[in-house]
């Protein structure tokens, strides 16, 4: 098998002494394995960064046995940001997000757009918030939609509007610019909460069920804020 496309790397390991295992979110096939002999070279290993994108040349002798890359840049997107670590973390947590809960060699090019986007949202003043959003839209593509604006339920506190969802146990607030999308927030206490409600229902609803554990990338990307 091969064949020619436009991907995001989005995972890479080392493989033996100068090779890698890597994983590519592509254009036209979705997630795909394949192994980038000399990707430790000083030819090719500075364009290696998780989240650039890649023109790739894809060969596979067998379908049952894991295929090369011949890579080459289109855009090196994460060096932008090397100065800039709040939006460095941002961008592996939202790659390593993909990987984890993505399905091999199942196109959505719908996730694939949604990466591109990801790297305009980072030029904006506002990318924190938009990146919150990034998430939930990530995870609605995967069959996984929050949908908050049908189960949040609205009050007024302190001459103040609230936002809550309730069960029989717990009544958990709802950050306001999840609902009223054009609210500004200047707060970064109320955007980690927004984070935190993304992380929680990635966790109960996805992660454990699968027996995944929660990734440490985004972890490090909140601590960063």
């Amino acid at each position: 098998m091969n064949w020619i496309d436009e991907c995001f790397l989005i995972s890479k390991s080392r493989y033996g002494e100068n090779s890698l295992i890597t994983e590519m979110y592509t254009k036209k096939r979705g997630k795909i394995s394949g192994l980038i002999f000399g990707g430790t070279s000083k030819k090719i290993k500075n364009y290696l960064q998780i989240g650039n994108k890649l023109h790739v040349n894809y060969n596979s002798k067998n379908d049952n046995k894991i295929g090369y890359f011949k890579v080459e840049i289109i855009k090196a997107h994460s060096p932008l940001y090397f100065d800039h670590n709040q939006k460095l973390s941002c961008i592996t947590s939202a790659i390593n997000l993909i990987k984890i809960l993505s399905a091999e060699s199942q196109s959505n090019i719908k996730v694939y757009n949604l990466i591109e986007k990801l790297y305009i949202i980072l030029t904006k003043d506002e990318w924190l918030k938009e990146y919150i959003f990034w998430e939930l839209e990530l995870l609605k593509l995967l069959g996984y939609d929050l949908e908050l604006e049908n189960i949040v339920e609205k009050n007024i506190e302190k001459n103040h509007t609230v936002y809550f969802v309730s069960s029989s146990n717990e009544k958990k607030y709802v950050p306001n610019f999840l609902i009223e999308k054009s609210l500004k927030v200047n707060d970064i206490k109320i955007l980690l909460s927004g984070l935190k409600l993304v992380g929680d229902f990635l966790d109960k609803t996805i992660l454990k069920p699968n027996n995944l554990s929660y990734p440490n990338s985004r972890v490090l990307f909140i601590n960063s804020l």
